[in-house]
């Protein structure tokens, strides 16, 4: 029996439009990763933009890149 791999979070490297944060969250949670854009562009826009700028940029780093 093949052991049971966890499930991880990667940047996308198909799902790409900046950093690929959103297309992994996306593929992660198994939803359209413009549903995804969509909801952190709302958040981003009803907490002033910054927060969410600060956050999107501290994901870049902290979140892996998907190997091919």
């Amino acid at each position: 029996m093949a052991k049971d791999v966890p499930k991880r979070l990667y940047r996308s490297s198909e799902n790409r439009i900046i950093g690929g944060i959103m297309g992994g969250i996306g593929e992660y949670l198994n939803v359209d990763p413009v549903a995804v854009r969509a909801g952190f562009v709302i958040a981003a826009v009803l907490s002033g933009i910054f927060p969410m700028l600060l956050a999107y940029i501290v994901l870049l780093f902290v979140i892996p890149d998907k190997k091919k």
